[in-house]
Order: structure tokens, then sequence, then C-alpha cells
């Protein structure tokens, strides 16, 4: 294989959103013992973001590591949410209040935050794809690209607009694998078909495949008795071609600790391992959840604004992996701007466009009475 960017990074980066906690925010010194051991074991990949823990966690990073290591012996990486932003200044601004909170002097790999369905529109309107081409140029940034929510539609379309994004950053682990609403799968392809690198995160899909029901996790505790799921949804990831790194986010030393065993004595899955892990997922994929393909014909007309693909996502999560903390997480950041649930006013125009012909609003009835 031709060398590619973050041929040579690990493949185990440290992703900075779900830190450990105390009643008084991030638990710094547990954060500096899991960011010793990670640098210990050879990583050096770290990933934060403008609004991960409202800017708490960029802070964690400088006092964890940009004030304990040399800054040429790790990479950092954050990302600007647009869409969260007032205004071209307030949003432009964000890069300067990443770059003080950190402490960093420049970002080795930056990312446009989670560009897709209806938050393209902010990193246009307020020119951020020139405005972070400039700091490029000024040595500000040494790798720019962007994270990705999105169908492999979009995203081919934002490539093609882009081609000088260096990297995508998308959500890929075995459950979305094949999932026709994350389709993980055919996204990681439009980017390698463009030729970019991919940073993997939520390989354990926010934890869930770390707690899985008792039939899905069954035929991998028989494979492999030794490993924990959690390492199953890492191992899978890591295995894919052109890869910048994995992204974990973890949250205690002993995750830390799970991971760096695997990850420091890295091996492909063999024959028996893909056995089980196929029963897994066929186990999953056979669960009852709504068939949204997030196409999102449903939410151009909605007259109340309800991000309807994102709720079933959601009311997914928590139907298929019983995980309520999980899901409402996930359905408080989607719906964070309004555009719930139970705002449907049962005007029927999502079900007359829907290509799955979904009772939308009795499933949007249920997602509310779960999750609100």
């Amino acid at each position: 294989m031709d060398a590619y960017l973050g041929q040579s990074i690990p493949k185990l980066g440290f992703g900075l959103m779900r830190l450990p906690m105390t009643d008084g925010g991030i638990d710094i010194e547990q954060v500096k013992v899991m960011v010793d051991k990670f640098m210990d074991a050879g990583f050096r990949y770290f990933d934060t973001a403008f609004g991960y823990n409202n800017g708490d966690s960029e802070r964690a990073a400088k006092a964890a590591l940009v004030d304990r290591y040399p800054r040429d012996s790790f990479c950092l990486a954050t990302k600007l949410p647009a869409w969260t932003a007032k205004n071209k200044e307030d949003a432009q601004q964000m890069f300067y209040t990443s770059l003080e909170r950190t402490g960093a002097g420049y970002f080795d790999f930056y990312l446009l935050h989670n560009v897709g369905q209806g938050r393209l529109e902010s990193f246009d309107k307020f020119g951020i794809w020139d405005f972070l081409a400039q700091r490029k140029a000024e040595g500000l940034i040494k790798h720019l690209g962007f994270s990705a929510h999105c169908t492999p539609e979009m995203l081919d379309a934002v490539l093609t607009a882009h081609p000088d994004m260096e990297f995508v950053q998308l959500q890929i682990n075995y459950a979305d694998w094949d999932s026709e609403g994350v389709q993980s799968r055919k996204c990681y392809e439009v980017a390698r078909r463009h030729g970019k690198p991919v940073i993997i995160m939520e390989p354990v899909k926010g934890g869930m495949l770390a707690a899985l029901p008792e039939p899905a996790a069954a035929p991998l505790k028989a494979a492999r008795p030794d490993l924990s799921l959690a390492s199953w949804g890492i191992r899978f990831a890591a295995s894919l071609d052109g890869l910048v790194t994995v992204l974990s986010g973890m949250s205690s030393v002993e995750q830390m600790e799970d991971n760096l065993k695997l990850m420091q004595h890295f091996a492909p899955f063999d024959d028996d391992e893909r056995a089980a892990l196929r029963q897994t997922q066929d186990y999953l994929a056979s669960l009852p959840s709504v068939p949204c393909t997030g196409c999102s014909y449903c939410v151009a007309g909605c007259p109340q604004s309800i991000v309807i693909p994102d709720v079933f996502t959601a009311y997914n999560q928590y139907k298929v992996y019983q995980n309520l903390v999980g899901a409402q997480r996930f359905y408080g950041f989607a719906t964070r701007g309004g555009g719930k649930a139970s705002s449907c006013i049962e005007c029927g125009q999502c079900e007359s466009v829907c290509p799955q012909s979904i009772h939308i609003i009795d499933e949007l009835k249920n997602a509310a009475a779960a999750l609100e």
C-alpha cells in the first residue's frame, strides 16, 4: 500500500469526550494518569472538540497533556461546530478560543465538526472552509478535514466540492457496518474512493457494544472469554485499511488499560472470531427497530422541524441495546435546538414521502414516551 496521511500514527486514539468526572467536573488527576499510560505505551493521538463538556475537554487537554509533554511528542485534534454559532464572527472565533483553551500553539488535525444534513449550510454561510484553509497556510493547522454523520451521498458531494480536505472522521462499528440508517460501510467506501484516510469514531457505539444483550454477547464470550466485549469493537475498526487512527472515548483507567493491552498486541480476527462476530451482528440486526434509512425526505417539509431520522436513531439505540441513558444522551444532543418528537402535530407530511412506509407519527409518540 502506498504511504498515506496518518499511516505512521498508532491505531488507537484517546477520545476526550467521555472523561472521568467528579462532582466538581472533569477528574483532571485521573485524566493525567490515563494520559501518562497512553503515552508510555507508545500512543499519541488525542481528540477533543470545541463543544465537549462546554469547553472543559479542551481545558483538560491543556492541563493533562499540553502542559506536561513536549509539543512534538503528541498529535492533538479538535473541531469547530459552526452550526452552533450565531454569525460568521462567532463561528470563526471558535478556532482561536480552542487555541487559547488548549495552549497547543497549533493543531495537528483540525476538523469541521459534524458536517452533514442541515449542519452543512452553516459551514458554507460562514465561510469556514476558506477561513480554515487560511489558518492552515499560516501553520496553525497541520492537517485539515471534517467529521460527518451523514448519508454516503452527502459525503460524496462534500468531498467532491472540497477535494482539499485531507481526511474524514466517520462513525464505524460492527453494529452499524451494514445498517441502513448509519451506513458505515458505504460511507467508509466513499471516503476511500476519494482517496481520503479515515479516523474512526464510536467503534464501541458510545459504549453500547460493551454492554450487549446476553444473546448478542454469548458468541463473543464463547469464542474469546479472555477479551472484553468492548475490545471486539476496537478490533473490528482497527482491522480496516487506510486508517489514521481509531478513537476510543475512555472514561476510566481500567478502560484505558484494557484498550492498551489489546492494541499494543493487535491481531486481526481469525476465522472462528469472524464467525462469532457475524452471529452477534445477525442477532442485533434481527431485533425489532424502526426501519429508517436516514434518507431525510421526511425532514424537509416538517412544519415542526423535527429531526426524525436522528430521533429514530436514538430510539433504536434504546430498543436494541436497552441503554436508556445512552439513547437519551444522543437524543438530547440531536434535539438540543428544538424539533423534539413530542412536537409532532400529526400533519402526516412525513408519512406521505417516506419510502419505507414507516408509521412515523406513531413511532414519534413511542420515542417521546421513551426518551423525553
